[in-house]
């Protein structure tokens, strides 16, 4: 594997994989590495002849510039930990990645002004900046991501439709811990007892999927609420049930054909975000 931290070397390593006609996919990440990304590059070496990452913590989604702070950065165990997948880890720095101040916006509509949009102002026009830049730079076939992000999936192939991109967009399962906490960079923030409770979030999902076969939808966010709020290490910041397709929130889960509820926690000063599809 290689490691490259030049968009002009990535450039000549990219051009050797088109003029060979060789199938690339790509796998962006901010590193902090763990098997739920493992899991995206596995995928992606099975369905393309070359498998391209990159590792950068992007200032440009983060709204809060403690979390920015925060955000965990472990770069040589990242690469170490991809060199057996990938076949090129792209590492830059901030100026590489921006040599100008970013200016651009994007047109998300709806999507933009729901569960994370209002949360997080300029993340997802942040995200968007960053991996539209990545696309340009490595020209992948294929992307893939985790559905762990679920918004983020819908706002990726929004970009890649404004922006005419052929890429193909590969939404990848959720990988979770032993006891169903969805894996996340962010967990390795949180104090061990914290993390010892960390998969209630999961387990109230779980129960609130059961309970939406004999429930409204107006009952089951209700009892995914009740159980946030009745233990007080936990702070919901919302719980959304939507179309799964738009993300807008349904008023019965007869509305739409494909019904997914997003949850996002507070827990140990930990931002956690989780979903389940009800249909």
């Amino acid at each position: 594997m290689k490691i490259i931290h030049t968009r002009q070397e990535l450039a000549r390593e990219i051009a050797a994989y088109k003029a060979a006609h060789q199938s690339i996919g790509f796998i962006p990440t901010m590193g902090a590495l763990h098997e739920g990304h493992l899991t995206l590059m596995r995928q992606a070496r099975q369905e393309n002849e070359a498998v391209v990452c990159s590792i950068f913590v992007n200032p440009t989604q983060f709204n809060n510039p403690d979390d920015l702070k925060r955000y965990p950065r472990q770069p040589e165990k990242d690469a170490e930990a991809v060199s057996g997948i990938c076949d090129i880890a792209f590492i830059p720095t901030v100026e590489e990645m921006y040599p100008e101040t970013p200016e651009e916006t994007y047109d998300f509509g709806d999507l933009e002004k729901v569960m994370e949009g209002p949360s997080r102002p300029g993340h997802f026009q942040g995200v968007a900046m960053v991996v539209s830049r990545l696309f340009e730079m490595v020209q992948p076939d294929r992307a893939y991501f985790g559905k762990k992000d679920y918004q983020q999936v819908a706002v990726i192939k929004r970009l890649v439709a404004l922006k005419h991109y052929p890429i193909q967009i590969v939404p990848v399962e959720i990988v979770r811990a032993s006891d169903g906490l969805a894996l996340s960079s962010r967990n390795a923030l949180l104090h061990p007892d914290k993390r010892q409770k960390a998969p209630f979030i999961y387990h109230t999902l779980q129960q609130a999927k059961a309970l939406s076969s004999t429930h409204t939808l107006d009952e089951v966010e209700a009892f995914v609420k009740a159980e946030m709020a009745g233990d007080t290490d936990f702070e919901l910041e919302y719980f959304q049930i939507a179309d799964a397709e738009s993300l807008q929130p349904i008023r019965n889960f007869e509305d739409a054909e494909h019904v997914v509820g997003c949850i996002t926690v507070w827990l140990d000063g930990v931002r956690l975000i989780d979903n389940v599809e009800f249909k």
